[in-house]
């Protein structure tokens, strides 16, 4: 009985840190408070105005809260991200996944040319993309929102991937994007940034 009880107990545990945020009881104005710290970044609202940058508003719930583990962790890496992870408890990056999530992404003015417009999505298309990302690129789960986000972020991230520079947790990018060349990167993010 002793035995069953410890492994309930660690099972719970196990469940409060890998469940996603919806299921977990976030607290948004925790969540908005601490964020206050992410704007000179991510922007207002996570809407970043950095091509460089990415924005967080409207992404997947599950997907922040996993990024922020992985910075807090040392699996990936950044000067701001990492310094500023490694001070979260699980409620902090719960509560600001949940945050986050519950913003309405400013979308794009810029439209992609149409003949990037056309490749870009042959290449999502035949690259799988929508597979993960979901049919509108808008991410689900711990797998990101593509449709918008920040142009040089993107092809930094691919790029990352390609050269297996960028942490990946299950190996599904760095495997994708291989067969990917540069000039393909560079319209897949120029497509994708685009999106609305």
């Amino acid at each position: 009985m002793i035995f069953v009880a410890v492994v309930r107990v660690a099972v719970g545990l196990l469940l409060a840190v890998t469940l996603p945020v919806s299921v977990l009881a976030a607290d948004m104005a925790a969540g908005m408070q601490k964020a206050q710290t992410c704007v000179a970044c991510h922007g207002p609202e996570g809407n970043s105005a950095s091509p460089a940058i990415p924005s967080l508003a409207g992404q997947p719930a599950q997907f922040i809260a996993t990024q922020l583990v992985m910075f807090r962790e040392g699996r990936r890496k950044d000067a701001q991200m990492s310094p500023f992870a490694t001070g979260l408890a699980n409620a902090d990056l719960n509560n600001l996944a949940a945050y986050f999530a519950a913003q309405k992404l400013v979308l794009p003015t810029r439209e992609a040319p149409s003949a990037t417009a056309e490749v870009g999505a042959r290449l999502a298309q035949q690259f799988n993309c929508t597979q993960c990302h979901g049919p509108a690129l808008m991410g689900q789960q711990h797998i990101p929102r593509l449709a918008g986000q920040q142009m040089d972020y993107l092809k930094t991230q691919l790029l990352g991937f390609k050269a297996s520079t960028r942490f990946d947790m299950d190996g599904q990018m760095t495997s994708a994007v291989q067969a990917l060349s540069e000039a393909d990167i560079a319209t897949l993010a120029d497509y994708l940034s685009a999106l609305k």
